[in-house]
């Protein structure tokens, strides 16, 4: 997500410690409380796998009705300079003004939805990128390649897999796209140390799932 690739400094999402202090501490969900409050903005399954619903600040995001308002044809792949925990509660907090629509944890491939797939998240540091695009968040620091997991990567073709699947997108890396990539962007993300190559090889390999 950071465009510092310094490890020392581990650029924060937001600008000024005083805006993270005030953020407002993360609430455990229950298996019960997340289920009732998971919403089901992915439609009929579609071979998604299992996420936990934890809103963003609707300050975060605009509220939309994609794809009807906007076409969704891009899947951004980003990396939080941030732990999975921190990165959440980041973007509950309404001064924050970024969120994406999913965050990967490292250690076991745990997925959060943050703002509805329906929705435009701002993610991407670019209006036009944003309203086209699923953005995807996965816990880790970019000049440290320990935190790309297998299951980070397996669990993270597997989402991308559903999402192209839903959204009839590409599978191929002008529609699977770092944020480094977007135009008019100062951030790195994913970095050098994402392997591309096996990362585009997992997606493919899940895309199976949705084809016949």
């Amino acid at each position: 997500m950071a465009h510092d690739p310094s490890r020392p400094a581990r650029r924060r999402l937001i600008t000024g410690a005083a805006a993270l202090a005030a953020s407002a501490a993360l609430t455990p969900l229950t298996a019960a409380a997340a289920a009732a409050r998971k919403p089901a903005p992915r439609g009929g399954g579609g071979g998604y796998p299992p996420v936990q619903w934890v809103p963003a600040s609707p300050s975060n995001f605009t509220a939309a009705n994609r794809p009807t308002q906007y076409p969704i044809n891009m899947v951004v792949v980003h990396v939080t300079q941030e732990t999975y925990k921190d990165t959440l509660r980041l973007f509950q907090d309404p001064a924050h003004k970024a969120a994406a629509h999913y965050v990967v944890r490292s250690a076991d491939g745990h997925l959060a939805q943050c703002v509805k797939e329906r929705d435009v998240a701002w993610h991407a540091g670019n209006w036009g990128f944003n309203t086209r695009s699923i953005g995807i968040e996965h816990e880790g620091w970019i000049d440290d390649p320990t935190w790309f997991t297998d299951v980070l990567y397996e669990r993270s073709a597997q989402l991308t897999a559903a999402v192209c699947a839903r959204y009839r997108i590409p599978v191929d890396r002008a529609h699977i796209i770092g944020h480094v990539e977007v135009p008019g962007t100062d951030h790195h993300d994913p970095g050098e140390y994402w392997d591309w190559a096996r990362y585009m090889e997992l997606v493919v390999e899940a895309s199976w799932q949705h084809t016949g």
